[in-house]
């Protein structure tokens, strides 16, 4: 068992399921947890308007309803990275838009376009890597 282990761990495609899966296990829940507590910024200033005004309750609220997401987000990926790795893409798709939709922030929308572009090759990896648990 050791051995397909070490194997496994020597493995290219592997190596960039693990860093994917690790990173966007973790980023989304510390992001999530820091909706709570602001230490890293005041995530409101980046809630576009439109979406403020349909969402319940004010600015603060929406944020912690969004970190529950993506604490929920970095979870499914951990436990199930086929699954949570697309719907990290489809959370950071619509991040996209209100970014857009918000202007000043485009630097971090183009930002958020690449961790899609990543939740998306870890989606495709993760197929692989069930693919060659089946067949391996």
């Amino acid at each position: 068992m050791s051995t397909d282990l070490s194997t496994k761990l020597k493995n290219p495609s592997y190596q960039a399921f693990a860093l994917l899966r690790t990173a966007f296990t973790v980023a989304p829940i510390l992001f999530g947890l820091d909706k709570f507590t602001n230490l890293m910024v005041d995530w409101t200033i980046y809630l576009a308007p439109w979406i403020n005004n349909i969402v319940p309750g004010d600015a603060v609220m929406a944020m912690r309803i969004v970190g529950v997401i993506e604490i929920l987000a970095g979870v499914l990926v951990a436990v199930a990275p086929r699954i949570g790795a697309y719907v990290v893409a489809l959370w950071l798709a619509g991040i996209i838009v209100n970014l857009l939709t918000l202007p000043g922030h485009y630097d971090i929308a183009l930002r958020d376009f690449g961790l899609l572009i990543g939740a998306l090759a870890l989606g495709r990896l993760a197929g692989a890597q069930a693919t060659a648990r089946k067949t391996g």
